[in-house]
């Protein structure tokens, strides 16, 4: 109790000047066009580029790890698949600049693709809980999430940054250069980037966890001009990552080589926007892209001559038109069109692991059918509408597809799904101070070339194709508040979720192949999700702030009578923030419990095992300064040097260590 007064007491002493940051951002996800997440009758994670820069994450998903709702897995060192109330993989929906990352390979369950995305180009990610279907299309489960690259300004200066980053222990060593100029009327930026990373090492039970280790580049364009009254925007987002180990792999199921031996992704798009003095025409966006995803998977058992390389291309087309609609004080809308076409090149080799041998390699079916294609289009619209106090939302979305994989071991498969879903919600608004809202979200996934084509090892079985599958659903319900003042702000939200036609790896009875049990996919299990998340920031003086926040997730097989797979176990972090002047130090708590409550594939997963994984604690300390042309960063990870992991995850997670990050602008 005396801690209690003494905080409330510290908060009434701040000045007025200060500000939580706590629900004043301006999220654009949610309904796709700007909005104040006070105001946002959903729950709206958002990671603005001073908190990026603040926490310097060493990879995208990273960036995530804390963040109240999200829980972030890692396969292996070079991945990072980020759990949104308890899906992931294909079931949570990813974006960048508007366009979905997410395509009709993305697996089920843990990916890396997130990583894909070059951390230092980010301005700002936002994290949609329990929606995005109606929004964005399929995938959208349990929730989106969206970064939003840098832009380059108009009327700036020539402006060069250099970046350099090391770890101790060999775990990395990056450099950076980055160029921005702005006209009058044309802005650029450009920047390219290599980075080399040694074996993660861990606690100090564990320690360095060989082979983990990589390299990769990255690269981004980015052009504004203006044209009359629009804004015309190019750009070009690259990435490479060389040689990934998949650690567990090797350490546990007895190969010599398991590897991304390449992870590569090309983005280019060109975007139109433009604010006229139509109610209805208020503002128009079109968006054309094109993205490249490349994968290739190297593998070699221990004591086997043979080694598999296996290839994986996605070319994806993507045609986006959003109109902005003011039709009055009261009443907006968002609109539009999504057109999105992907064609899967899949190859696979056997070939001998000796260079010396004099035979031919032999070609075989990839993990996918080659050339399989798959086409998705949508109609959208979402209105927003406010009467004194209260505030209602409501929106539908049309989505077609039609997917077609030639597969030769079962023949072609000819599927046209459609879906239509809508959302609603409610919120009532107190000034601005409060805000109460309940909300209903219809999402789908339908099932895509990674579902319908698979042929081959995955995890721990053996998959094979199928040709009869359907969308999978669920129905989001929400009930949250929001509370701020100008030194303290809290949100918290209880959530449910129906999810129906879920598609699930069914057994085939008698049959191994490679020493692996043999499944299909099926639409046969029905699940629930709750949950409950909470979050606050307070300030004590005009310097000092607390923070906090701890979320909760429950999942049930309602079909197999048993927990869900892979549900985050109860999870948060707290901490506090020195800021004055230039100089800022930030110490923080994170924390798991123990997660034992699992399903029968979380106790067959050699990642997990059978007494699941156990509960964890750890301090970290974040510092920085700036002074004119160099800004220096310092993270000090794992203070206490405690050996875990993350429930799920093929790798542990960094022991005691030291990253400094330094940037020079000229």
């Amino acid at each position: 109790m005396k801690v209690l007064l003494l905080c409330v007491g510290l908060l009434n002493s701040a000045t007025d000047s200060t500000k939580t940051e706590l629900l004043n951002e301006v999220v654009i996800t949610a309904n796709r066009s700007a909005n104040q997440e006070f105001q946002t009758p959903n729950s709206v994670k958002i990671l603005n580029k001073k908190y990026l820069k603040t926490y310097a994450p060493r990879t995208a998903p990273e960036a995530l790890m804390g963040i109240n709702g999200v829980f972030v897995q890692k396969t292996n060192h070079g991945g990072g698949s980020p759990f949104v109330r308890g899906l992931t993989g294909n079931q949570t929906l990813l974006l960048v600049d508007g366009i979905r990352l997410s395509n009709s390979t993305f697996r089920y369950g843990p990916n890396q693709y997130f990583t894909t995305i070059d951390p230092f180009s980010i301005e700002k990610i936002e994290v949609l809980k329990g929606g995005g279907s109606v929004q964005y299309g399929s995938d959208a489960l349990s929730g989106t999430i969206q970064v939003f690259t840098a832009e380059p300004e108009f009327d700036t200066k020539l402006k060069i940054n250099i970046l350099g980053r090391i770890a101790t222990q060999g775990m990395e060593q990056t450099a950076r250069g980055e160029i921005n100029y702005g006209g009058e009327k044309m802005a650029i930026s450009g920047s390219f980037g290599y980075r080399n990373f040694g074996d993660l090492v861990s606690g100090k039970l564990t320690g360095r966890q060989s082979p983990s280790g990589y390299d990769e580049q990255m690269g981004n364009l980015k052009a504004k001009v203006k044209l009359g009254k629009g804004i015309l925007t190019m750009a070009h987002q690259y990435f490479k990552a060389n040689n990934v180990p998949v650690y567990h792999k090797v350490t546990l199921e007895n190969f010599a080589i398991n590897e991304f031996q390449l992870q590569r992704r090309n983005l280019s798009y060109v975007k139109f926007n433009q604010k006229n003095r139509s109610k209805i025409f208020n503002e128009v966006s079109v968006t054309g892209s094109l993205q490249t995803t490349y994968e290739g998977r190297n593998s070699q058992k221990n004591g086997s001559i043979r080694l598999i390389q296996e290839t994986d291309k996605v070319y994806t087309k993507g045609l986006t038109t959003n109109i902005f609609s003011e039709f009055s004080k009261k009443w907006t809308a968002n609109s539009g069109i999504e057109i999105y076409h992907d064609l899967v090149r899949s190859s696979k080799i056997d070939r001998p692991a000796s260079i010396a041998s004099s035979e031919a390699p032999k070609s075989l079916r990839g993990l996918y059918p080659d050339n399989s294609t798959f086409l998705n289009y949508s109609l959208y619209s979402l209105h927003q509408f406010t009467q004194n106090h209260w505030q209602f939302s409501a929106g539908m979305r049309y989505n077609g597809f039609s997917i077609i994989v030639p597969d030769e071991t079962i023949g072609q498969t000819n599927l046209t799904p459609q879906a239509l879903v809508p959302n609603v919600s409610v919120s009532y608004i107190i000034g601005s101070k409060s805000n109460i809202y309940t909300s209903y979200n219809a999402g789908f996934r339908t099932p895509n070339v990674d579902d319908l084509g698979t042929l081959g090892i995955v995890d721990f079985r053996y998959e094979l194709p199928t040709n009869n599958l359907k969308p999978e659903k669920s129905n989001n319900y929400e009930l949250g508040y929001k509370f701020r003042t100008n030194r303290f702000s809290v949100a918290t939200a209880l959530y449910y979720s129906n999810l129906r036609d879920l598609i699930a790896r069914v057994k085939v009875p008698n049959q191994v192949i490679n020493g692996y049990n043999v499944y299909q996919k099926e639409n046969i299990e029905q699940a629930n999700i709750k949950g409950i998340e909470a979050e606050f920031e307070g300030i004590l003086t005009k310097e000092l702030k607390t923070y906090g926040g701890v979320s909760y997730t429950y999942g049930q097989n309602i079909t197999k009578n048993e927990p869900m797979r892979r549900i985050p176990p109860l999870n948060g972090r707290f901490g506090v923030e020195y800021r004055k002047s230039n100089f800022f130090v930030r110490p923080e708590l994170l924390f798991a419990s123990k997660q034992d409550r699992l399903a029968q594939g979380d106790k067959d997963d050699n990642r997990i095992g059978k007494n699941g994984t156990a509960a964890w604690q750890i301090v970290n300390l974040y510092s920085g300064y700036e002074y004119k042309w160099l800004n220096i960063s310092v993270s000090a990870q794992n203070l206490t040097n405690k050996d875990y992991r993350t429930h799920g995850s093929g790798i542990n997670g960094v022991g005691r260590s030291l990253w400094i990050t330094l940037n020079v602008v000229i």
